[in-house]
């Protein structure tokens, strides 16, 4: 007997995360044979450091891993992570402000539900990541679009939010930026971080992309503001996409309220994964070569791509992203990106997965993999291009 229809939440009804529905598009490409290049996914493909895999394999033997840890983390990961901050940024973190997490994505939210209450405004760069937004309408908050695009030069602009008849309980950014890669300049963080103490905004910043940069290194707004939640990761620069080690400092305040939501959200983090982990830090030889790769690949990218491809695309100083302007090709971003799948075996990001408001004219192209993926994926899309055009003449 078939039962009654069952509700289904309407906080569930939140959009897909488009850059995985291409994944899996691809994937199941790549299972039936086809030669597929991507460039669809944020993820190193290099693999974690040397170091980190011998120390789990040791640890492995000595059984060491088989239990939970305490929520927040051991405690030789949590002091590493604050020794970090100290050779990196110049700047004292306690370690029991530290926060180990699984990856970055229950970092935000954690901090999304220990920071505000239902109902409560924050304010998120548009492009951005989506699922900032897509979590905090699942948790009954509302976010609010900051113009960070071409006509704002690719950043939150303070001035923007002073116009609203009511300033957000919290701000949102990243930097290096995920899908522009742009890097906000130190200067600027500054600002930000005063500007948000001074009006009591809760700011929160995304820093998973730090040492992917290819100017300077970039800042921690921890430096500038006490109150900042900083959330990072072990993914992106340290090549452990699939660790799913994330860690957030937090101001003293929230320590017990984070902690209260990981014990009921996940209990911990994998413990195997935490006991390597602590050697990741000291792999910085290893992880600059990475480095020097995707610069070599940004421009591969940004020298061979066609000039209508690229169009007004973001400037890329970090993160391994080129926000790729399209619309001289195409304004419907998705099915441009499923036809160039199709058609050249090229996997690539719709900007409406970043942007509801003008998406449509975007891909975001991820040139983290081998530069030989990269000179393909020119030579692929040049031709896919021409092709594209005759079709329109």
């Amino acid at each position: 007997m078939i039962g009654p229809t069952l509700k289904i939440s309407d906080r569930s009804k939140m959009p897909p995360f488009m850059a995985m529905d291409i994944m899996r598009l691809a994937a199941e490409l790549d299972a039936n044979g086809s030669d597929i290049v991507h460039l669809e996914v944020g993820q190193p493909s290099s693999s974690a450091p040397q170091p980190v895999i011998q120390m789990l394999a040791e640890s492995m033997v000595k059984q060491r891993t088989h239990g939970y840890s305490v929520a927040l983390g051991i405690p030789e990961l949590r002091q590493r992570i604050a020794e970090h901050y100290q050779e990196w940024y110049k700047v004292n973190i306690h370690s029991e402000q530290v926060a180990v997490t699984v990856g970055s994505s229950t970092a935000f939210a954690i901090s999304f539900m220990a920071a505000f209450d239902v109902g409560d405004r924050i304010a998120i760069p548009n492009p951005g990541y989506p699922a900032y937004r897509n979590l905090m309408l699942g948790m009954g908050l509302e976010p609010v679009i900051l113009p960070a695009g071409v006509k704002e030069g690719w950043m939150p602009r303070l001035q923007e939010m002073e116009k609203w008849k009511k300033l957000p309980d919290g701000l949102m950014i990243a930097s290096p930026h995920n899908p522009t890669g742009v890097v906000i300049p130190d200067e600027e963080l500054k600002n930000i971080c005063k500007w948000c103490d001074r009006n009591g905004v809760r700011l929160i910043s995304d820093e998973i992309y730090h040492g992917l940069s290819y100017t300077d290194r970039c800042e921690t707004a921890f430096k500038y503001n006490d109150n900042v939640i900083v959330i990072n990761s072990l993914s992106k620069y340290f090549s452990m996409t699939g660790w799913r080690i994330g860690w957030m400092i937090l101001p003293e305040q929230l320590v017990n309220a984070a902690e209260r939501l990981a014990q009921n959200l996940y209990i911990s983090a994998p413990t195997p994964n935490q006991i390597a982990a602590v050697k990741a830090f000291d792999c910085v030889e290893e992880l600059d070569k990475h480095v020097n790769r995707y610069k070599d690949n940004r421009q591969v990218l940004l020298s061979g791509l066609p000039s209508e491809f690229l169009g007004k695309a973001a400037p890329c100083d970090g993160a391994f992203y080129i926000y790729a302007d399209i619309s001289a090709l195409s304004v419907d971003s998705i099915s441009f990106a499923k036809k160039l799948l199709d058609e050249a075996g090229v996997a690539t990001t719709p900007g409406v997965d970043f942007d509801p408001i003008d998406g449509n004219r975007y891909l975001r192209l991820s040139f983290a993999g081998s530069t030989h993926s990269m000179h393909e994926a020119v030579k692929r899309i040049n031709k896919f291009v021409e092709a594209y055009k005759r079709e329109a003449a």
